[in-house]
Order: C-alpha cells, then structure tokens, then sequence
C-alpha cells in the first residue's frame, strides 16, 4: 500500500465569518493530470472515494504536514460534501500557529492550490484521442487534503519518483488488460532504470513517423 499524492489546480480561500473557515474542492473528477513519468495521464472517476468519504476519518493538514494538522471529519471540524463534480471541503480551522499562518496565507492568497493523498485500489488504462495512455482510478482511500505553497505532480516529487514506484507503475500496465502497442510492450518489458526514458523515446519517434504518413 503506498500513498499517492496528487495536484490538480484546485482553489482554496478562507470564508469569512465569525470565524473563518477554509474552504475548497480537494478532489475533481474526471480531469486529466499533466503527464506522469513521461507516459501516460492519471484522472479520477466519479465516486472513487465514495466508500472512503463514508468510512475513514480524513484529515486536512498544511502542506501535508502530519505535523500541521488543520481538522479532521472525525470530529466534526473537517465537513466533506460529494457531487458530480468531486469532493468539496469546509474546515474550521485550529486555534494553533500554523491554523493562523494558513488562514492569513490563504487570505493573502500566497496559497491558493490543494493536493490530495490517496491509495489506490482498483484502476483502468485505456487510450485517449490523442493515442496518450491514461490511467483511471476507480476506487481509492482518501486520506488527507491539503492546501500547499508548492505543489508537486510525481515526476517532481522524488518520493513517488522512487525506482520502485516507477517500476510498480510500469508492471501495472503491462499486466493490465489494455491491449499494449507492440512498441509500448517491448520497451517496458525491457526493464531497468531506463525504460520510461525508452519508451518516451519510442513514443516520439512513432509520432513522428505517423505525422510523415
């Protein structure tokens, strides 16, 4: 099981009140990421977390920080509401140090962007328009949302870019049912520390000669 931890351009702001609130979409569904390890896009399903919303106690830290937590739906100061869209988020936030560096760079807006942590459980490749693989996930764990100052897609994020994330990520294709181009298939089951290099490579050129047809 490995956390996974993902940015879409969500906004976050703070609502004004008798006590302010942080509020914002943690999860949005069925958009695309920018490409991830150099091969394919990632989008989340509809519902993905559905299970994990009604189940598990999620958190929203700063700048995922377990140290820095900012609430949690446990106990009641994290609400979470779900429609076609995705995950929506409103937080009473800590009467803490970092509570109050987040609602003042929030409101400043020198933090304007969410990120999210999830496992994986169920996912689904297929082809996109543009011949692009792109990974579905079906169903996952939410974990935690948070709003962040940098925030990271894996191919910059040198955690998720681990030899042994890359390498669960190239087996995941090749053992998925998704009927793999010939090209694709050998330079993956080629292996090594080189083979997305290999199969971006590969990719290249195949455009290219497609564009010389």
């Amino acid at each position: 099981m490995q956390l996974e931890r993902r940015f879409f351009p969500f906004e976050v702001r703070v609502s004004e009140g008798d006590a302010p609130k942080i509020e914002g979409t943690g999860v949005v569904y069925n958009q695309l990421s920018n490409v991830m390890y150099g091969m394919f896009r990632e989008q989340i399903a509809p519902g993905a977390f559905s299970e994990s919303i009604a189940k598990r106690d999620i958190r929203t830290l700063w700048n995922h920080n377990t140290d820095y937590p900012l609430g949690r739906t446990g106990n009641g100061t994290v609400r979470i509401s779900e429609d076609e869209d995705g995950i929506h988020f409103s937080n009473d936030p800590p009467s803490t140090s970092w509570g109050s560096d987040a609602v003042q760079s929030i409101r400043r807006r020198d933090v304007s962007q969410m990120s999210f942590g999830f496992v994986t459980i169920e996912d689904s490749w297929s082809y996109g328009t543009d011949n692009q693989l792109i990974r579905t996930v079906t169903k996952g764990e939410l974990w935690e949302m948070s709003p962040v100052t940098f925030p990271a897609y894996p191919q910059t994020d040198v955690a998720v870019r681990s030899l042994e994330a890359r390498r669960g990520a190239l087996a995941a294709l090749i053992e998925s049912n998704v009927i793999l181009p010939d090209w694709v298939r050998a330079h993956l089951e080629r292996g090594g520390s080189n083979g997305v290099a290999q199969v971006r490579w590969a990719q290249r050129n195949r455009n290219l000669a497609l564009l010389e047809e």
